[in-house]
């Protein structure tokens, strides 16, 4: 075995085939199963003649056609390539371009818009579609796909050097393809091990997680995320059961919960935690198996916070920091939140620095602004986009390559990294800095507001000025001026919003981000 994550699994399925893998909603796969059901699709794969290297979209909800199709890929040493489901036409066509797709997995309800595009990605040329019958004749089904597979396995040696790619943005921009090598992403995801020294050989991932005594863990975001692909592997790679809901629902997640006594809970942010909380308000659950809630990927507010810890007073709730980019890098700390200034402790097998203009680490104590970047094991580039990865990816003058993350911070004596926002979002209005995640998190504060979303619009005056995107709570009404009056309680005058666009429904990622495009268009409306 490599550090690869189809040898990986394919050793927890020799040693604990007959231990549960997953569950999605009415489909539970033990190890074993799961791995014959992804050699036949495998093996069809590659009687179309899907090479090494070559790149296979994933356009699915939550499901095992999700799974299965992730583990085929990576057993013939092609690239799984995640799809937003929620992208229109024009964003699907960028995708299946960008990543050069020769082939998709894809859920039959997407099908109008992958048949929109199809005739104008010429590389994209096998279609397995799943959930029902197809239109497009030259569409098989999954389940014939299947019965054309072999169940053994006979695929090709791997290496640890494979390449992953998860494709994360849009909020801003186009996606982006992170690239990285299959080892690397093992070790920047945990090594196997998120609560110490990361595994020493891929021998030892199965050695322990066949030792491993039972939990259950579940991942609340959609699998086209890659903080839920992640949560998958690490799940695995522990011995456990990985559980899904097919899509968001706070109600299906709590019955998720109660059913298969879900110990370790991972969401994303506020856009998670808040409809947590209120379901749980509002319903009776069993949730007494719930020991963990860990939120990675977006913002958690304290107020959201706050409320969900009311709900489960024994419930340990962890705010992690990293990026697809970067991996599991930083944990806050106590009392780390948006509104008092989020604080994170860097973990101990990371190289974490807050890096000056001229990627130089600025000293600790300092107070000196700067962004944070890592070194090690991380993603090694952008796909199809140089000019990016020259952006992102750079070499100091000692020779260390270091990864940008984009969010600025300052550096204390102790180590303890102070996070302000995304260098990207930040509102330059009239030479006065402000970062949004800092006003989002004081006006979901507000007992009205079920949302909000920050960002900066033009202004004659100041250059831009603070706009905020806000949905009321169900059935509540709430003015600009109360809003503004809650503010200005907490924050200096130049950071309180300026212009507010009210909403029925905030627009964001399905993996809980904000959209800052929509948001900003919104605002300026």
């Amino acid at each position: 075995m490599e550090f690869n994550h189809a040898d990986l699994y394919e050793g927890l399925a020799d040693a604990i085939g007959d231990r549960l893998a997953f569950v999605c909603g009415q489909d539970r796969r033990t190890f074993a199963e799961l791995d014959a059901e992804a050699n036949r699709l495998a093996h069809y794969l590659m009687d179309l003649g899907i090479q090494p290297g070559q790149h296979v979209g994933l356009h699915l909800y939550n499901g095992v056609e999700y799974v299965a199709g992730m583990l085929a890929i990576l057993k013939i040493r092609a690239v799984p390539i995640n799809v937003n489901y929620r992208y229109v036409e024009a964003e699907l066509l960028y995708l299946y371009r960008d990543s050069d797709l020769r082939a998709l997995i894809y859920d039959v309800e997407f099908e109008p818009r992958v048949v929109g595009v199809l005739d104008q990605a010429p590389l994209l040329e096998h279609l397995i579609v799943a959930g029902g019958p197809s239109s497009v004749a030259t569409a098989v089904p999954y389940e014939v796909a299947l019965e054309r597979g072999k169940p053994e396995r006979g695929f090709p040696a791997r290496s640890g050097q494979d390449v992953y790619i998860i494709y994360t943005g849009g909020t801003t921009g186009m996606p982006k393809g992170a690239m990285w090598h299959m080892e690397d992403l093992f070790m920047g995801f945990g090594g196997g091990n998120p609560y110490g020294e990361p595994r020493a050989t891929p021998q030892e991932v199965v050695d322990e997680a066949a030792k491993a005594g039972p939990m259950v863990m579940m991942a609340a975001s959609p699998l086209m995320h890659g903080a839920a692909q992640m949560a998958m592997f690490l799940s695995w790679w522990m011995g456990t059961p990985i559980v899904f809901v097919r899509k968001f629902d706070p109600v299906d997640v709590w019955r998720a919960v109660e059913r298969e006594r879900v110990n370790t809970l991972g969401i994303t942010g506020d856009a998670m935690a808040r409809p947590l909380a209120e379901a749980l308000e509002s319903g009776e659950y069993d949730v007494s198996s719930m020991f963990v809630i860990s939120s990675t990927g977006a913002i958690l507010s304290g107020a959201v916070r706050d409320r969900l810890q009311e709900l489960l007073p024994n419930v340990m709730i962890l705010d992690n920091f990293g990026s697809t980019e970067s991996g599991y890098t930083a944990s806050g700390v106590a009392g780390s939140t948006p509104e008092t200034g989020l604080r994170y402790q860097p973990n101990s097998v990371v190289k974490l620095a807050v890096l000056d203009e001229k990627n130089r680490p600025v000293e600790p104590g300092s107070g000196q602004l700067g962004t944070v970047a890592r070194s090690g094991r991380v993603a090694f580039g952008y796909y199809n986009d140089p000019a990016k990865t020259a952006a992102t990816f750079v070499t100091d003058e000692g020779g260390t390559r270091w990864l940008l993350t984009g969010d600025l911070a300052t550096v204390d004596a102790d180590g303890t990294v102070n996070v302000f926002g995304r260098g990207s979002q930040c509102i330059n209005t009239g030479g006065e800095k402000v970062f949004p995640e800092e006003v989002e998190a004081v006006l979901k504060g507000h007992p009205s507001v079920f949302d909000a979303v920050v960002t900066g619009i033009p202004d004659e005056r100041w250059g831009n000025r603070v706009a905020a995107v806000v949905e009321p709570r169900a059935g509540v009404e709430v003015t600009s001026e109360e809003l503004d009056a809650h503010c200005r309680t907490t924050l200096s005058g130049y950071k309180v919003p300026r212009t507010y666009a009210f909403v029925e429904k905030m627009v964001r990622s399905p993996s809980g981000k904000a959209d800052y495009r929509w948001a900003r268009e919104t605002a300026m409306g």
